[in-house]
């Protein structure tokens, strides 16, 4: 199978800034008077047209706006006045009116909660044209709506050249910031805040790369690559050499982003300092990141490992063993499915007779260090926390899981042609982390979003008469071994050699700034390398001393998927759902891949999912040891043996398809916990068979399937009926749980969604009954639960999967304010177990009976206590305050917030639990 490629993704990083306190409005108003840029562009000729088949139906949305640079001048007015740049946040408003406004949607109605994506720009729509660094051979042409930027060249490098112009036109600091997060350098380029730090430590954690390894990645790929290696390296050089246009022009002009001034690296006044350019080795780093991000299975085994060894401490080793495995639901029989057919597509399943595991003894499992050195502002209580933290988001198998789909077969369609309402769901911020483009040249013909600085090729979009999307999947490419100490702590036994492990190392230091404040400070992150891959923890097994190390399909192959990209774009390449498949063959991280034309739908699951040696059980470590290594593994290379593609989940024409982080098919395990009973997947499942089994599916039914999924409480849809039904059972008679079993019930009844009385009102219809069970959940759980498991095992379990990911919830992989929520829970722990203790048929139960022991009325005692003490508490408590919210508000607690990555800031909006880049389409026709 012909090899795959990276991925690019981002997290929540934060550049806390001093300006509302730190300026005055009278001296922004002088300072503006002096700054305002004098760059500005005519609205000139219409751009190109090329074949579209969507006949205006298709369409898509990306909040807040397009524009993600702002000028200093731009910055001090948003700080001192909130006035935004042109195109900042205009799609904002329509992606956040649709929580409101979807009961009502038609057709007619799709664009004003979201935007054309036809090709080209009506003449009369032209806002701007021009020829960047005054090429002939491209054109951009931006639009009067919402500012996107249509490329259009008649050479191929000149289009590239433009696509590059128009990334650092729209997100250059952005770009910037993350090529400093990929190589672990963000602190001394945007300071040292807490936030900082831990962003820079949980990627190099796990991508510690010299410049050495990442120019190596790319010059690998570009051999492996063939014809279309070497054309995406000279697409890249293009693109490169665009971006770099940009920064000499801006900064001649004086027009680059005002952060370069407060973050030290410009001065306002002389101008002097320096924006460095980008280089081939800066797009290494920032797909390192995005893969690390939302494109990476696996590298919990350790975790796994605790969690196993407490529950056969409890029980025994045999009967441990199965209470583990019921938890672990690593191919529930009730599980929600892509592929609901039937098929299967057995990976990383369980052996019959593992071999080779390494399991650690009891309490010798010691996180490796990663910061060393600390000096100053490195030192507090707020630094050493991030870290902590960084480091458990960095080992968890609960990776951010973005993203949904919603795919309809022309067969059950009112038109006879396919509907897709599908899009990426990575997070909030300003500027988003995506941005969206048009490009159109020789071999190119695309609209949609790419990630800020990697967008030389539309990654999730639209062709001339197709349009693709995909969701984070989740599959184990991440395993973890125990490599044997030799001489010291950094020797290792390869192949019964004493071998020295390769120390890593990144200085870092940072003084305050207008920007960020933080207190002078500096440390150095040190990674220990193996063949193995980096360290992540100590350990003894059966009293050796022992390195665990992690190893990633994808380590040293961050760049290999810009060949599936490429031919994603390339309308001579993709005609169809087969071609269409092939292209996401080559992409190496792991995503379900969607299609829609206007005769066929499509999946596809891709990663280089390794051919693991017979006995090895992906779940737990094993021993580095050639037996039990990768099939064709080389450590000079890091590449293997892989699944061939017809083992990967994969369908054309299925009667519908939906994802949202769920499992992808029977017998396919994924690494996170949680897939099982009750998953936010069965939220589009269940809306979605209703509409097929119905028939005549529109784009306006298929979205509103989507927004009602959006705004839905899974635990209160799909958990909240069985408890009730258990509290119930007999009379309630106590009148503080029987008010809040009525205010409950008619929540469920209203249809159990988290929506406003009224568009802006910031207040939620049954907030009482949302109050209480964002109250009751976590104690029911722990009430239900520990006392069976005991304390020991309940903790190591909730390192394995969290109780609850609620919209207010600030732990877990997403934090508060981010919208994705009810991805990790034990909603399926607690519909089994309640099913079972209603005497109700459950397939793949847990392996004993947790709630009351059993005991119908115990378990009811038990709900009736805890709902007692959740109606008791006030929404103080309930939702105590943070940075964005004062205690007791509801509805701020569960809101959106835009996390500033510059100067720029935006208003909160309303829970909705969607894609950040949305895509509405039905193609009417086909070449």
């Amino acid at each position: 199978m012909p090899r795959r490629t990276p991925h690019h993704a981002l997290d929540e990083e934060r550049t806390p800034r001093r300006l509302n306190g730190f300026l005055k409005t009278a001296s922004v108003c002088v300072l503006i008077a002096g700054l305002l840029s004098p760059f500005s562009q005519a609205a000139a000729a219409e751009s190109a047209t090329v074949n579209d088949y969507c006949g205006s139906q298709c369409s898509d949305i990306l909040p807040p706006g397009e524009n993600g640079n702002a000028t200093l001048a731009q910055i001090l007015l948003n700080q001192a006045f909130g006035t935004q740049p042109s195109h900042a946040e205009d799609q904002l408003g329509p992606y956040a009116g649709l929580a409101k406004g979807y009961p009502a949607l038609t057709d007619a109605k799709i664009n004003d909660f979201f935007r054309d994506a036809s090709f080209g720009v009506p003449s009369d729509q032209v806002a701007s044209s021009e020829k960047p660094a005054g090429r002939g051979d491209v054109t951009i042409v931006r639009d009067k709506k919402s500012g996107v930027p249509h490329i259009t060249g008649t050479t191929r490098y000149g289009t590239e050249f433009g696509a590059g112009y128009a990334a650092a036109e729209d997100r250059l600091w952005l770009m910037d910031v993350f090529r400093h997060v990929g190589r672990g350098q963000l602190t001394g380029f945007a300071g040292g805040a807490p936030a900082n730090q831990g962003l820079e430590q949980e990627f190099y954690r796990n991508a510690p790369y010299t410049e050495a390894d990442l120019q190596a990645q790319i010059d690998g790929a570009v051999a492996r690559g063939g014809a279309r290696g070497q054309q995406a390296l000279a697409d890249v050089n293009a693109y490169l050499a665009g971006v770099n246009a940009y920064i000499d022009a801006s900064d001649s002009g004086r027009y680059f982003p005002g952060e370069y001034v407060l973050t030290g690296h410009k001065d306002a006044i002389t101008n002097a300092g320096t924006i460095e350019h980008f280089k081939v080795t800066d797009l290494v780093a920032l797909a390192s990141v995005v893969g690390a991000l939302f494109g990476s299975g696996g590298g919990g085994e350790v975790n796994n490992a605790l969690s196993l060894l407490s529950a056969q401490s409890k029980y025994g080793v045999t009967e441990g063993t199965r209470v583990w495995e019921s938890f672990r639901e690593r191919n529930d029989p009730e599980a929600v499915l892509t592929l609901h057919n039937g098929e299967k597509f057995p990976y990383a399943t369980r052996p019959d007779d593992p071999r080779g595991e390494a399991l650690p003894d009891a309490g010798s499992v010691d996180r490796e260090q990663l910061v060393y050195d600390r000096t100053g502002s490195a030192g507090t209580s707020a630094a050493t926390g991030a870290s902590a933290t960084a480091a458990t988001t960095a080992l968890s198998s609960a990776r951010r899981g973005m993203s949904n789909a919603l795919v309809v077969s022309g067969k059950h369609t009112a038109s006879g042609h396919p509907v897709a309402v599908f899009g990426p769901q990575t997070g909030y911020f300003a500027p988003q982390l995506l941005m969206l483009q048009e490009i159109q040249g020789p071999g190119l013909s695309a609209r949609g979003a790419s990630f800020a600085g990697l967008s030389m090729y539309v990654e999730l979009g639209r062709g001339q008469d197709y349009s693709w999307s995909a969701t984070t999947s989740g599959q184990d490419v991440i395993d973890t071994y125990a490599v044997e100490l030799c001489q010291d702590d950094h020797h290792y036994l390869y192949h019964g050699t004493c071998t020295a492990m390769e120390k890593v190392e990144q200085k870092n230091s940072w003084s305050p700034t207008v920007a960020d404040g933080t207190a002078a400070g500096s440390y150095t992150m040190r990674v220990w390398r193996t063949k193995y891959g980096p360290v992540q923890y100590r350990a003894t097994v059966g009293g050796k001393k022992v390195a665990y190390t992690t190893l990633r399909s994808s380590y040293f192959h961050e760049t290999d998927s810009i060949i599936g990209f490429q031919m994603l774009n390339d309308p001579d390449y993709v005609k169809g759902p087969q071609s269409f498949q092939s292209a996401t063959q080559h992409i190496n991280y792991t995503f379900n891949w969607f299609y829609a034309d206007s005769r066929h739908t499509a999946y596809y699951n891709s990663g280089d999912n390794p051919v693991r040696a017979d006995g090895v059980d992906a779940e737990f470590p094993v021993w580095a040891r050639t037996a039990y290594e990768w099939h064709g593994w080389d450590p000079a290379t890091n590449t293997a043996d892989y699944t061939p593609a017809s083992a990967h989940p994969n369908s054309v024409d299925q009667d519908y398809y939906i994802s949202w982080n769920n499992k992808q098919a029977e017998e396919y395990t994924a690494a996170p916990w949680g897939e099982g009973s009750v998953h936010r997947g069965d939220l589009l499942d269940d809306r979605v068979g209703r509409l097929v089994a119905a028939g005549g599916v529109t784009r306006a039914s298929l979205v509103k399937a989507m927004a009602d999924a959006a705004l839905a409480d899974l635990r209160a849809e799909d958990v909240l009926p069985r408890l009730l039904q258990v509290v119930t059972s007999s009379a309630v008679t106590d009148p503080t749980a029987a008010a809040a079993v009525g205010k409950l019930q008619a929540w469920v009844t209203a249809g159990a969604r988290r929506t406003e009385t009224a568009a802006g009102s910031k207040t939620y219809a049954d907030a009482e009954a949302i109050r209480i069970l964002d109250a009751w959940w976590p104690l029911l759980v722990k009430a239900e639960f520990e006392p069976g498991l005991g304390s020991d095992l309940y903790t190591a379990l909730t390192a394995n999967l969290p109780v609850d990911e609620a919209p207010s919830a600030a732990h877990g992989p997403t934090g508060a304010h981010a919208g994705s929520s009810f991805q990790y829970g034990w909603w399926s722990y607690v519909d089994k177990d309640i099913r079972s203790v209603l005497g109700e048929p459950v397939r793949g139960p847990l392996a004993q009976k947790y709630c009351g022991g059993g005991s119908l009325t115990s378990c009811r005692d038990i709900l009736i206590s805890t709902l007692k003490e959740a109606a008791g508490r006030t929404a103080s408590q309930v939702y105590p305050g943070d940075d964005q919210c004062a205690a007791g508000d509801q509805w701020c607690a569960d809101s959106i917030v835009q996390r500033p990555l510059g100067g720029i800031k935006h208003d909160r909006i309303g829970w909705q639990n969607r894609p950040t880049y949305q895509q509405v389409v039905e193609y009417t026709s086909h070449r």
